[in-house]
């Protein structure tokens, strides 16, 4: 009964806007810290790659950008689930948040790779399993933030773009297995968890480390961009109206 009661009191946007006050400053500071020695260590003191040189430092933001987009849209997928499910307000703004910052991370990961396959490949773009499957994850994204202001009701929005979301998850595991399942100019993952790694670990303990930073900060701006939504869904609300006031009297 008391865990029950814990993942309403969660639900309830004011509890929740409440509480994480004392997160944010922890976690900017975290986030930007972590994505400060990381870029060093990855851009200023891994080695340099035997085959690709310099280039191949692309992978210290492509990489983690990659695999956050990816594992964003399970959390956006899983919120718009419980949204549904439980019909909780929380649910659906942490969904639009993630969408959001979710966006992002994919378009970051679209444009490093871009910029990694002009020396490698010698264009921008090319229709490529992955790279196309991580378009279509960013179309999704897109799809989502564009549901939510595509109704005048907000409930119709959030149920809409909860649907969409969930649809969309069969995409990931495409993205994934896309360079075993079609011949592809993409690599293989260089990065693997169950089996032996392709990349030496003097390169890969900055990227672990850039993967981890990544998720700190998907985690830092989804907590933000849900607490500005709060605010901004819940502006007519009488405590929302006094936490204004006592800003605006505070400055």
């Amino acid at each position: 009964m008391a865990s029950w009661q814990w993942f309403h009191r969660l639900g309830s946007p004011r509890w929740f806007y409440e509480k994480t006050n004392a997160w944010m400053p922890w976690l900017v500071c975290i986030s930007t810290l972590m994505l400060v020695v990381g870029t060093v260590w990855g851009l200023g003191f891994a080695p340099v790659d035997y085959k690709q040189f310099n280039s191949y430092r692309i992978m210290y933001v492509h990489v983690p950008a990659s695999a956050v987009a990816m594992a964003g849209y399970y959390v956006m997928a899983i919120c718009g689930a419980i949204g549904l499910i439980w019909r909780m307000k929380l649910a659906f703004m942490t969904m639009k948040s993630a969408a959001f910052v979710g966006a992002l991370l994919t378009f970051i990961s679209l444009i490093s790779g871009a910029i990694w396959g002009r020396p490698t490949w010698n264009t921008w773009w090319v229709w490529d399993a992955r790279i196309v499957s991580v378009l279509i994850l960013f179309f999704l994204y897109l799809g989502v933030l564009a549901l939510q202001d595509a109704y005048q009701d907000q409930e119709s929005a959030d149920k809409t773009s909860a649907i969409l979301a969930l649809v969309g998850t069969v995409n990931i595991p495409i993205i994934y297995y896309s360079v075993d399942w079609v011949l592809t100019l993409h690599q293989g993952s260089s990065l693997r968890i169950g089996g032996e790694s392709s990349i030496s670990a003097v390169m890969v303990y900055p990227l672990l480390w850039m993967i981890l930073s990544f998720y700190v900060l998907f985690a830092t701006l989804v907590l933000g961009y849900t607490r500005l939504e709060i605010l901004k869904r819940g502006r007519k609300t009488s405590w929302v109206q006094d936490l204004v006031l006592k800003k605006a009297g505070g400055s």
